[in-house]
């Protein structure tokens, strides 16, 4: 018996790796076109960066990929042992299914620990650390904006540049345009300092000793001053996003939850969100128990047939937690409970299943 556990351990361990590896592949390609792409247009970007930033997206994309990696290499890894009557040898050993599957659930209890740990804690701290090292490196090169011996349009502002040298500015021409598009500023400084908020991002311009001319109501009047600070409203905007709630670690929702409750404030959609975190931890129990019968009764050796149910099971899988997420504004229906559903529901079947084919045998 322990040779035959092992040898089961051995060969859906093997398929989890690749399953894993290739799933977070294509999960990280995701959110490299999606997130990444600023980085790699910013000049200032280094290999190094770059291969920092996909590091911090890594535990975020693995927190998806293992439950998923463990449904396919279920699927995949009985399915052969199916076709190959594997199986069949097994049972003419006296040995049930059940019996038999025990190390590999075990496996996806161990695997539901790592995820609640990438889910609830690492992974959306890497994510939040990605989101402020992509906005260091941005807010660094944010000079770039400012182009010089070139017209540059923001809002309702347009500014021309002659020489950028670090937050200096030399020869500096700033336009305004009202609602209607027309000019009413024009104004000219040889020198000119950009100006920061705390954050380093840039708000306004301080010109010194302009000159120019503003549209009043009885024509253009000619100003001059030793400085202006000049607001320019097209800059990046001064600070970042507070982080969502699913940018939260397990701790951080329960604080905030504990919070809000303190100000009368609904907590429904924090509790949607930890229900999220650990409904989700203990997808790889269902997913290898609902696999496991499938991949047999599926008795195929072709990989795609088992991607492709393993893609249907997850299709199943994410629409209670689209449906929940949809009603976390609705507290009188209890959306945060129904992200249990489906973690029950195939728990449920896939035990059922097992021990069915344990009495065909």
């Amino acid at each position: 018996m322990k040779t035959l556990h092992l040898y089961l351990l051995r060969q859906v361990a093997a398929t989890l790796v690749v399953t894993v590896g290739v799933f977070a592949f294509v999960l990280l390609l995701g959110n490299v076109l999606k997130d990444v792409l600023d980085l790699l247009a910013s000049p200032r970007t280094t290999a190094g960066l770059l291969f920092q930033a996909l590091g911090l997206l890594v535990p975020f994309v693995l927190s998806f990929a293992l439950p998923i990696g463990m449904l396919t290499a279920s699927l995949l890894t009985f399915g052969r042992l199916s076709a190959d009557q594997e199986l069949t040898a097994i049972r003419a050993g006296g040995i049930s299914l059940a019996s038999a599957v025990v190390p590999v659930v075990a496996l996806s209890l161990v695997l539901c620990g790592v995820c609640f740990w990438f889910i609830g804690e690492v992974g959306p701290r890497s994510r939040v650390a990605f989101k402020e090292l992509k906005d260091s490196v941005l807010r660094s090169q944010v000079t770039q904006v400012l182009p010089e011996g070139r017209y540059l349009e923001l809002g309702s502002v347009t500014l021309y540049v002659r020489k950028v040298e670090g937050d200096q500015l030399r020869d500096v021409r700033i336009f305004a345009f009202n609602t209607n598009g027309v000019c009413n500023l024009d104004l000219f400084a040889p020198e000119a300092e950009l100006q920061r908020d705390t954050n380093r991002f840039p708000v306004s311009v301080l010109l010194r000793n302009f000159q120019g001319l503003v549209l009043m109501a009885g024509g253009w009047q000619g100003i001059s001053a030793e400085s202006r600070v000049e607001p320019i409203p097209g800059f990046r905007q001064a600070r970042l996003d507070p982080p969502k709630l699913s940018e939260l670690s397990m701790m951080q929702l329960l604080d905030e939850r504990t919070k809000r409750r303190a100000e009368g404030v609904d907590v429904t959609p924090i509790e949607v969100q930890i229900h999220r975190q650990a409904a989700f931890s203990f997808a790889c129990l269902g997913f290898t128990l609902v696999g496991i019968p499938l991949g047999i009764r599926a008795h195929r050796r072709e990989t795609n047939v088992g991607v492709a149910m393993a893609l249907l099971l997850l299709l199943l899988y994410y629409s209670f937690i689209i449906v929940a997420q949809s009603l976390d504004t609705q507290p009188r229906l209890y959306p945060q409970y129904l992200l249990w559903i489906p973690n029950l529901l195939f728990q449920a079947v896939g035990i059922h299943l097992i021990r069915k084919a344990d009495g065909r045998a």
